[in-house]
């Protein structure tokens, strides 16, 4: 990315790039304005950007990149004492990276003013539109002077994205980076099919087995994202939670722990989590798979980051099997369906009978019985043999194939396991009936 923006930005030209996450896009606004800007405690740089957590980070890396200009950054976001950020201000600064809502408050409050604002840096354009911040933005934008270097970084460019350029930038150059695929090639993408009954299994063998060195892991609630974070540190993992509902100091300090290696798993929400870029996570496991595509490009953008390699996993229950082709298309990616690892000793979590992993997008769930026409059944036989004995009304019962010694067949999966035990309590003949649930989906 930066071979492509920064020869766009040191000759002045307005810029909206499009690029997977993790390709130096920082730098590749950082460097050029950083060789601009003049030391004279005025400000003359805005980096807006939609969360906490990434103003924090791109003010940490413009500090560094402009070092050696004595260039003074603050970011500027809720949660931190306003009166905190009132006297950085004051004392003087170049560059100020901020989230929206901050912004505004401390403009209002007439504690800070973009008058000689010469360079605006939106950055995760797309995901400030997805949290409502577009008439923030503009509200932002219309009281910074209108001769000045404007730069859009997305990693997707959606209509309205396109139309704030149009309205507040002069006659962009497009950096579009990846026009074959919004996913990083180095990220090996997989999902696996699991019920929701079985996700913390799941999630505990590849944990088991793959040993990531770092793991983000992506709920989609917080009230998710508490009870994995608990019931991983239960199970001896080093594990713990980021989400808006934590203070600001919190999430800090699990921010600053996990980006030090301390913390193994972070477990997080979309939100929490935006932009984040830390050096070597290796995995990023979807808990709970994404219904914005999206979310999904920003998610697996953690990982494979400056030219390293990553996996990301994706939980799919069958309901959600949909999702996954929605992905592929607007990523013009491929992910590729994957089995839980192979455990080589005793699980952490015990694996649980869901019938929700067997049953096809009628509900229905395969099952073979001992019974067959050597002990004189046939179709009508078996269908009032299993309502008269489990109760249940017969359009909860599928496709039915009798066989010589065995048959096959369907129950709904909401009465799926009551009827299977009250079967298998049942005798025909003096045998026992048997009743197996048939977890190979080809023989079905």
């Amino acid at each position: 990315m930066q071979e492509k923006v920064i020869p766009l930005a040191m000759q002045g030209f307005d810029v909206m790039a499009q690029a997977q996450t993790g390709t130096g896009k920082t730098g590749a606004f950082a460097i050029p304005i950083a060789s601009k800007l003049q030391k004279n405690k005025r400000i003359q740089c805005l980096v807006l950007t939609p969360t906490r957590e990434l103003a924090v980070q791109v003010a940490e890396d413009l500090t560094d990149i402009a070092k050696y200009s004595n260039l003074k950054t603050v970011a500027i976001y809720g949660g931190q004492s306003i009166n905190v950020q009132v006297d950085k201000l004051r004392k003087g600064v170049e560059i100020v990276v901020g989230t929206p809502g901050r912004l505004m408050d401390l403009m209002r409050r007439g504690e800070l003013s973009f008058d000689e604002v010469q360079y605006v840096i939106l950055d995760e354009a797309d995901r400030m539109l997805d949290m409502g911040f577009i008439d923030d933005i503009e509200w932002i934008l219309q009281r910074v002077p209108k001769k000045r270097q404007t730069m859009l970084f997305s990693a997707t460019l959606p209509v309205a994205i396109r139309e704030l350029a149009q309205r507040y930038m002069h006659q962009p150059r497009e950096a579009i980076i990846s026009q074959d695929t919004l996913t990083v090639e180095a990220t090996e993408q997989s999902y696996i099919n699991v019920g929701r009954k079985n996700k913390l299994w799941a999630l505990c063998r590849i944990l088991d087995m793959e040993k990531p060195a770092l793991a983000l892991v992506f709920c989609s609630t917080k009230r998710m994202v508490d009870m994995l974070s608990h019931k991983l540190r239960a199970y001896g993992y080093s594990a713990d939670a980021i989400h808006g509902d934590l203070s600001q100091a919190v999430r800090e300090k699990v921010m600053a722990k996990f980006k030090a290696g301390k913390l193994r798993i972070l477990i997080a929400t979309d939100v929490a989590a935006r932009g984040l870029d830390i050096e070597g996570i290796t995995h990023v496991i979807n808990y709970d798979i994404p219904e914005n595509p999206g979310d999904y490009v920003h998610r697996i953008g953690r990982t494979a980051r400056a030219g390293h390699t990553g996996k990301a996993i994706t939980f799919v229950t069958r309901e959600e099997q949909h999702l996954v082709k929605a992905i592929e298309n607007f990523g013009r990616t491929r992910i590729e369906m994957d089995e839980v690892p192979e455990s080589t000793g005793r699980d952490t979590v015990k694996r649980q009978l869901d019938f929700d992993e067997y049953a096809d997008h009628f509900g229905m769930v395969p099952f073979k019985i001992n019974l067959g026409k050597r002990d004189g059944i046939d179709m009508v036989n078996l269908i009032k043999f299993i309502e008269r004995k489990t109760r249940i009304y017969e359009h909860l019962i599928g496709n039915v194939v009798i066989g010589e010694d065995t048959s096959k067949f369907e129950l709904h999966k909401s009465v799926a396991f009551g009827a299977m035990k009250d079967l298998e309590r049942c005798y025909v003949q003096n045998k026992q009936v048997q009743v197996d649930l048939i977890r190979d989906q080809a023989r079905r």
